[in-house]
């Protein structure tokens, strides 16, 4: 099912006039280039685009784990590069979770030291609860004591949803969840992130080269060369393929 369209939402994040530059001289890359967006609180967002496009890099500025060279970050009113350090972490932490194909899991930590995490850095108490709580509805609760090594390659991307959900996030960023499973996997954590979306309102925003994936988001969109492609650019596209 289509991810759900909600109207009339006032944005949780929107970004102006993005640039971002890797490199210097001749070797510089432009991923980024003067790109502006808006997300609306609850909305299922895709962004697509082939490999070097610059979609991961977007991601990376607006869940805050990289700043542009300029350009502006805003979160619900708030100018992001205008905060300070400790506080764009808090949001990081607290307001942000983050999926990725690579898992990044500590691999001989207990699947409960991986989830916690988050609510570790928040001084929470009681977190094997909290922990407990969000592994049964991934269903893993069974998994909390055991080392991340030991797990499948779904049971990790799932430990890492749950470690994304733990502090009740408003936006969830996913770079190519899905990327690393077998399409059984793969059609499980998609269920589980749109789930989410629709269950605990967080904002879903995906990075993916899958179509299907894609399609099940509100809205699409494509970056190419670092630049956000029209809504009847991206049309045409799709009814050329």
């Amino acid at each position: 099912m289509k991810g759900l369209v909600h109207k009339m939402q006032p944005d949780v994040l929107s970004v102006h006039n993005l640039r971002k530059t890797f490199g210097v001289g001749s070797a510089a890359f432009h991923a980024l280039k003067g790109v502006s967006l808006n997300i609306a609180e609850r909305e299922t967002l895709a962004i697509v685009g082939a490999s070097g496009s610059g979609k991961s890099t977007l991601l990376h500025m607006l869940g805050g784990l990289d700043t542009p060279d300029s350009g502006e970050v805003i979160y619900r009113g708030e100018n992001f590069g205008k905060l300070k350090q400790t506080e764009r972490n808090r949001i990081r932490n607290k307001d942000f979770g983050f999926v990725f194909q690579s898992f990044f899991l500590e691999a001989n930590s207990t699947v409960q030291e991986n989830v916690e995490m988050p609510l570790m850095i928040a001084k929470v108490k009681n977190r094997r609860k909290r922990v407990l709580e969000a592994l049964d509805r991934l269903g893993l609760a069974d998994r909390i004591d055991d080392r991340v090594a030991g797990l499948s390659g779904g049971q990790k991307q799932r430990v890492a949803i749950a470690r994304a959900m733990i502090n009740k996030p408003a936006v969830i960023f996913a770079d190519e969840p899905t990327g690393s499973l077998d399409s059984k996997n793969g059609a499980l954590v998609s269920d589980l992130l749109f789930e989410l979306n629709e269950q605990d309102d967080a904002a879903l925003v995906i990075v993916t080269h899958s179509h299907e994936l894609a399609s099940r988001c509100s809205r699409e969109i494509a970056i190419s060369d670092g630049i956000l492609n029209q809504p009847a650019q991206l049309a045409a596209q799709k009814a050329a393929q």
